[in-house]
Formats: C-alpha cells, structure tokens, sequence
C-alpha cells in the first residue's frame, strides 16, 4: 500500500512538470510572437513646399564708370574730389595739352586757305561755263581743266574739314565731363599730374548712387524657384533696418566656376544710407508653384549606389530611386516615379533589401 502511494506521488510530480514545462513553451512562444516589430509606413501626398534661401549678396552702384584722359597731357584744372555730387554733362578736368592747341591752330589755317582756293576754282569754272554757252568762246579743254581744277580743290577742302574735325575731337578730349548723375567715388590726380592713355589708374571714379545694384549667385539647386518680379528682403551689418527689393534681371546662365546663376535687384537708396560695396545678406522665398512630393526625412535613403525610398507593394519591399529637392525642417521633396497614396516605410534604410516582406 505504501509502494502504490509512492508511485502516485511520484506520477503526479512528472505530471505536473510536464504541464509546467508546456505553459512554459507557450509563454515563450507568445513572447516571440509580440515581439516581432511591425514596419510603420505612411501614404504619399502632395505639398506646396515653402522655403527661404540666405545667401551673401553686394551692393554696387547701379552705373559706374573710370575715367581716363585719351591724350598725353597734364592736369591744369581739378574741379571736384571725393564725394563730389556731379550731374550728367558737368566739367570735372581741364587737361592741358600745348600741342594739341598747334595742331589745331595749323588745322584751322589750312582750312581757310583750302576753302578760299576751292572758292576761286569754284567761281572761274562757273564764269568758264556761263561764256561757254556762246558757241565758239571757250574750248571744250580749257572747259574741262577748269572743271578738273574744280573738283580738285573741293577734295582738298574736305580733307581739310576732316583734318580740323579730328584736332577739334581731339581738343575736346582735353576736356573730362561726367558721363551721367553721380558722386565722385575715387580720385587719383592732382594738379600738374602728367595723364594719358597709358595711365595704369583713372583719373576720376563716378559712381550712381541713388539707386544700387544688389547681386546675388543662385545656386543651381534653386534656380527654378526664382522668376522675374519675385520680391526679396535683405539686411546690412551696418544697419538695424530690414530692406526691400524686386528680381529685375536674371542672366539666365550658370556661371561656369560657381554653378550658379547672377540674379540682381535694384534698390532705390533715397537716404544713401547703402553704399556701394555693401555686402548684404539675402533672404529669397523659394515658392514652388506645384504641389510635390514632401516626405519625412527618415524615408530618404542615400547611399553608395544612389538615393531612393521604399515602397511597400503587397507587403514586399520595393525600391524607388527618386531625386532630392528643398529641405525644410524634417521634410524633405522628392522627384520620382511616384504616385498619390503610395505606401512608403517610414524609417527606411540600406538593411532593408528589395523583395523583404514587409510586416505593416
């Protein structure tokens, strides 16, 4: 009777270890199950993406121009300096050049007296001409030199009156005048200083300044995003305010070092509080005029062999390989063969292989 107690005890131990063990197995197989991570994903949609551009830009003056003397001479009057408002025709240097006033002088002289000798041919081949018409008078050869004669001399005097002309023009370049409304920027004169086409250094610099040019290089990135009448604010270091301006040309080119396109605005500088040289900072809205493909950040992938994202097609993975655009924040465009409602993984990355099945 005590064996048979034993032996049900003992049967009843087995039992429950084996029962225990089970519950165990399970327990350990739901743990499994639970634990398996499901891939978080999301439907693509389209945005209108807006973002600002800061870029480095300069201030220059909207015409500026170096003026040097055409002709060896000396400065004899100096008129103006630096900072010298200057309006368009005004006389600013007077150079002096003795040789000039000769040959001018000689060119007048010889003017006269060409003009007086054609004025005399001129006037005996009329009379020859008058009493040729009385048959018999005048022979046709006396008739012919004189005409001859004629049409010489007036040769003689218009290279005469070219000969003047060019001494006059030459006169005139002793004479510098200010091309258009401006401030004189830099003076590199003085008087009694020895000038000529020669000269390494202008004589005057004329800056306009009432209204500036404000340059800037857009990278090509972002070139598509600008357009003509676009408006833009700026800042200078040197000023509190924030400023305005309008794209009113674009060169429509890259530049071939830079990459990058020269866009400029004009700004109106009624106070001069902007000066020329002036380098500012931009800000230009990048404004897309369609709506794109805007995705998280976490969904790009760039890697060795190029950038893509992960498309989820019957739970397998799916490789697109797309082209970035503007980043903004933790978004990020995208270029590429996609469509509304396409199902992406949200944290992609290079693990993630094309074909993987893909638990949602």
């Amino acid at each position: 009777m005590k064996n048979k107690i034993i032996l049900s005890t003992a049967l009843f131990l087995i039992a429950l270890f084996l029962l225990n063990s089970c519950n165990s197995k399970k327990e350990e197989t739901a743990a499994v199950t639970e634990i398996e991570p499901k891939t978080e994903t999301f439907l693509l949609q389209k945005e209108k993406l807006t973002t600002e551009l800061r870029l480095p830009a300069e201030l220059t003056g909207f015409q500026q121009v170096d003026l040097y003397a055409k002709v060896s001479s000396f400065v004899k009057i100096l008129k103006v300096d630096i900072g010298s408002k200057v309006k368009k025709g005004q006389l600013l240097i007077v150079l002096e050049a003795p040789e000039i006033s000769s040959q001018l002088a000689a060119a007048e002289s010889r003017l006269r007296s060409m003009e007086a000798i054609y004025a005399t041919s001129k006037s005996t081949y009329n009379r020859l001409y008058e009493t040729s018409k009385v048959e018999g008078t005048i022979s046709k050869n006396d008739l012919e030199m004189a005409s001859g004669k004629k049409n010489s001399d007036y040769a003689q005097y218009q290279a005469a009156i070219a000969a003047h002309k060019e001494v006059s023009i030459m006169r005139g370049y002793l004479e510098i005048r200010a091309p258009f409304d401006g401030v004189v920027a830099a003076r590199n004169v003085n008087l009694g200083t020895f000038v000529g086409p020669t000269s390494s250094s202008p004589l005057l610099t004329i800056q306009q300044q009432d209204k500036l040019r404000l340059a800037v290089s857009i990278p090509e990135l972002y070139t598509g995003y600008l357009h003509q009448g676009d408006e833009m604010s700026f800042n200078v270091k040197s000023l509190p305010d924030t400023f305005k301006a309008t794209i009113q040309r674009m060169s429509g080119a890259l530049d071939l070092k830079l990459r990058s396109e020269r866009v400029e605005m004009d700004v109106h500088n009624t106070k001069g509080n902007l000066l020329p040289g002036m380098v500012a900072e931009v800000v230009l809205p990048l404004n897309a005029k369609d709506s794109t493909f805007v995705i998280p950040k976490s969904a790009f992938v760039n890697a060795a062999e190029g950038t893509f994202v992960i498309k989820v097609v019957n739970h397998k993975a799916t490789r697109i390989d797309v082209k970035k655009g503007r980043e903004i924040d933790d978004k990020i465009e995208i270029f590429g063969d996609l469509n509304s409602k396409d199902k992406l993984i949200k944290i992609a990355s290079e693990e993630i292989k094309e074909g993987d099945d893909i638990k949602e």
